[in-house]
């Protein structure tokens, strides 16, 4: 049975509780529309005799008409359970009132989560950009480390500003980022960066930051499909990237790629490292010929598609599982990268028939008029259940006022205008001096 893909667009304003709200909905609904009832006899239009059958679904095959127990009974729970989605929006007042007297009431996973995010009380990811004259942290032309998709200065960016932008907390200072102290930190470790392009991204940062520090120190440089690594020989710092874009495992098998939202095995390659770095969304919303998998598992279950929020969820929660089985956190760190936006539609800062290209400076203040993507809650959600500690590099709303450091048209090789990714030197830099904040504080 091929599912029925109910496909909704969350508002922006969606808090967590609503969240919940939709997730457990849309799970309800994709397990009812893939439930098979047994083909049970019916005798004069009576129920069923089978002995197995409780009293339970004996009274429910009692009062259900023989002839509503085929789609029509079925369409018309899954028709109740979607209009009942589709209202949910009308609750979101009352939801959010709700959740604004639960968090004045008593603390919550969810406030609990926000402070594993804070520093010595202080919110580093509450704060706006200003000007800088010693930024950047280093220069692209000298960094061997750099791919061409980032190198926008390389590729004919006409503009600089965008590199003299530095992110400043609104309750204290971020501490200025040391390589030598870092590598000092480190010596002898592993860190491991997990992830897809953006993982990629904050990975290449973080290695010409060390190097800019460093620049005389030994080096040696290995890229590959699956693990990469940068390694500072002097100090025994090895730097590792594992590309895997959705944590979980695509299985190549007979009927095709398959997603599975239940298994990682290419975790056996995560372990023993001293520090881990995820990041997962965004290859979550590939469709087409950009999707990655030709179907879907969950559990014992195929399907062609789901709900892509549903499927984060599921995923995301199976890589919760992984660390809490597998992560002693008296040898590992595990920090979460967060969920990195995009700058497509321009509506979301107001400007229509705008995107990234041709942005020249961030937006003013500390909000993003768009609001947090649907993704950030799931993060949350996830991470608030998890007994390991994992730090949140809470980068969305700080990156989201940067609509000018993306690589737009000046991404070497790469067709298409950019807003995904993040032109270095730029945005990722910061990444990795909010992440030298929290591990100065561990």
């Amino acid at each position: 049975m091929s599912m029925i893909f109910i496909q909704r667009t969350l508002p922006k304003h969606v808090n967590s509780l609503s969240l919940s709200f939709h997730i457990s909905l849309s799970l309800l609904i994709h397990s009812l529309t893939h439930l098979r009832l047994p083909q049970l006899p019916y005798i004069n239009n009576r129920k069923p005799s089978h002995s197995y059958i409780s009293q339970i679904q004996t009274h429910i095959f009692s009062t259900i008409p023989p002839q509503e127990m085929g789609f029509g009974f079925w369409g018309r729970v899954i028709l109740a359970l979607f209009l009942l989605l589709q209202a949910s929006s009308l609750w979101l007042p009352f939801l959010q009132q709700a959740e604004a007297a639960a968090a004045t009431a008593k603390p919550n996973k969810r406030s609990m989560l926000k402070g594993r995010k804070q520093a010595n009380g202080c919110n580093l990811f509450q704060g706006r950009w200003v000007i800088d004259p010693s930024f950047p942290l280093y220069n692209s032309s000298s960094c061997p480390f750099i791919d061409s998709e980032f190198d926008c200065q390389k590729y004919g960016r006409p503009d600089s500003l965008y590199l003299k932008y530095s992110w400043r907390p609104d309750s204290c200072n971020l501490p200025r980022f040391d390589g030598v102290d870092v590598l000092k930190r480190w010596s002898g470790k592993k860190i491991m960066f997990v992830g897809d392009s953006l993982s990629l991204n904050m990975w290449e940062s973080l290695s010409c930051m060390l190097h800019a520090s460093v620049p005389d120190a030994k080096t040696s440089f290995l890229r590959r499909d699956s693990i990469s690594s940068v390694v500072f020989q002097d100090y025994g710092v090895t730097l590792l990237l594992y590309r895997t874009p959705y944590l979980v495992d695509i299985v190549k098998e007979d009927v095709g790629r398959v997603l599975k939202l239940d298994s990682i095995q290419a975790g056996k390659a995560w372990l023993g490292m001293d520090v881990l770095v995820f990041n997962s969304w965004h290859w979550w919303t590939h469709k087409g010929d950009s999707q990655a998998w030709d179907l879907i598992q969950d559990g014992a279950t195929r399907y062609q598609d789901m709900d892509r929020l549903v499927a984060f969820y599921k995923g995301l929660t199976t890589w919760g599982r992984w660390v809490d089985l597998n992560v002693d956190p008296t040898k590992t760190k595990v920090f979460f990268q967060g969920i990195s936006p995009t700058h497509y539609l321009g509506k979301e800062w107001n400007q229509p028939k705008k995107n990234c290209n041709g942005e020249s400076e961030p937006l003013a203040g500390s909000m993003y008029p768009g609001g947090a993507p649907p993704a950030v809650d799931v993060v949350n959600r996830v991470l608030s259940r998890i007994k390991v500690p994992v730090y949140l590099l809470d980068i969305t709303t700080l990156s989201q006022l940067r609509k000018d450091a993306h690589p737009a048209g000046y991404s070497g090789e790469h067709s298409g205008t950019d807003c995904s990714h993040w032109c270095l030197p730029g945005l990722p830099d910061t990444w990795n001096q909010l992440m030298y904040a929290a591990l100065l504080t561990m």
